[in-house]
């Protein structure tokens, strides 16, 4: 994301364009470690499930826009690129932190 923000200030869209797919397909655990976090949210996998969507169709939508040269566009796609992080970690990250690697 350090990368995607620095690109966007310098108006680099073609590096924009290079890293937002990488956002949108941000490497997964492998099967058994996946198998064991959707275990751990149970009924909140559905919710996490669609704020890793919002991301991957936000990143997407970044990069088709950066392709574009449309600034106001990759910065109005970054925005709900950030906001839909930011609402994954909030809602997860110290529980999950907590659960699979102790009190780091």
């Amino acid at each position: 994301m350090q990368a995607v923000t620095g690109a966007i200030s310098k108006e680099d869209w073609p590096l924009v364009a290079e890293l937002a797919p990488r956002i949108a397909k941000h490497a997964e655990p492998p099967m058994s470690e996946k198998m064991r976090i959707l275990a751990w949210l149970g009924a909140d996998a559905g919710k996490f499930r669609g704020l890793d969507g919002q991301v991957h169709d936000a990143a997407t939508a970044m990069g088709e826009a950066a392709q574009r040269n449309d600034g106001q566009a990759v910065i109005a796609a970054f925005s709900k690129t950030q906001q839909s992080c930011l609402a994954c970690h909030q809602s997860y990250r110290r529980s999950f932190v907590g659960k699979f690697y102790g009190s780091r």
